[in-house]
C-alpha cells in the first residue's frame, strides 16, 4: 500500500455500530462503507460489548440503537457521554422519534433517526454531527423547543415525564397492549424485573391497580398516534 494510501485510511472518521440485529449492522456498514472518508472500526451487539469495543477502537461516532439485548439503550448512551464525552452519538431505532429522541437528547445522543428511514437519511445525520449540528426532523425539533418552553414553568408537563427512560418503555408497551411476559421477552428482562416497573409506574402516575395502569397506558397510546 502506497503512503499516501495508508494516509487516506488513516484520515477516515471511525464510527461504531452498536445494535442488536447483525443484518442491521451489515446493512449500515455497507452504506458507511460508500464513503471515503467513514471507516467502520467496530460492531457490538449489546451493552458490555459496546463499551469494550469503544474502548479498543477509539470510534468518533457511535451509532446506537435503543432496544439492546442487555440494557436499555437510553441508559447505555448515558454511560458513553460520561465515559467518553466527547464521542458523537446518533441513534438509529425502530421507536418513534416523537416519543424517544427528547429523552435520547437527554441522554446524550445529538441525533435521532428511525430505521425505517435509515437508508435516506443516515450519512446526513452522520455528516450534521460531525459539522457539530444535531440532526433530528422538523417536527421533533418543533416539539423539544416547546417542551423546553413549557418547562420553564413547569417541572413536568406530563406525568409520564416523571417515568425513567426503563419505565417509559415499559409503559409505552402497555399502550401498546403487550402484556408483561411479552414486555419481558422484548427487552430480555425478566417478569420480576417487568413487574417491578409496573409497580413504579403505578405509584409515579397514582394508579391504584394494573387494569387502571393498563387503560390509562392505552389510552395515552391513542391519543399520542392522534397527535401526529
Amino acid at each position: 500500500m502506497s503512503e499516501s494510501r495508508k494516509s487516506d485510511v488513516r484520515e477516515r472518521v471511525p464510527i461504531v455500530l452498536i445494535d442488536d440485529h447483525p443484518l442491521f449492522r451489515q446493512g449500515l456498514a455497507q452504506l458507511i462503507g460508500q464513503e471515503s472518508d467513514l471507516t467502520i472500526c467496530g460492531e457490538a451487539s449489546d451493552a458490555k460489548e459496546a463499551l469494550t469495543v469503544i474502548r479498543k477502537t477509539n470510534p468518533r461516532v457511535a451509532v446506537v440503537d435503543i432496544t439492546l439485548r442487555d440494557s436499555s439503550g437510553l441508559d447505555l448512551l448515558k454511560r458513553l457521554r460520561s465515559q467518553w464525552p466527547d464521542l458523537l452519538l446518533l441513534v438509529v431505532s425502530m421507536h418513534d422519534e416523537m416519543l424517544y429522541a427528547p429523552r435520547a437528547l437527554r441522554a446524550g445522543a445529538q441525533g435521532y433517526v428511525m430505521k425505517r428511514e435509515a437508508a435516506e437519511h443516515v450519512m446526513a445525520a452522520i455528516r450534521a454531527l460531525l459539522a457539530g449540528r444535531t440532526y433530528l426532523s422538523a417536527e421533533v425539533e418543533a416539539q423539544v423547543r416547546a417542551a423546553a418552553a413549557e418547562s420553564e414553568g413547569e417541572d413536568h408537563a406530563s406525568p409520564v415525564d416523571l417515568l425513567s427512560d426503563r419505565e417509559f418503555e415499559v409503559f409505552q408497551m402497555l399502550g401498546q397492549g403487550l402484556g408483561t411476559r411479552q414486555i419481558a421477552q422484548q427487552l430480555h428482562l425478566s417478569v420480576r424485573t417487568i413487574e417491578a416497573h409496573r409497580e413504579h409506574i403505578k405509584k409515579k402516575l397514582n394508579l391504584q391497580s394494573a387494569n387502571e395502569l393498563m387503560s390509562f397506558a392505552i389510552h395515552w397510546a391513542q391519543v399520542e398516534q392522534r397527535g401526529k
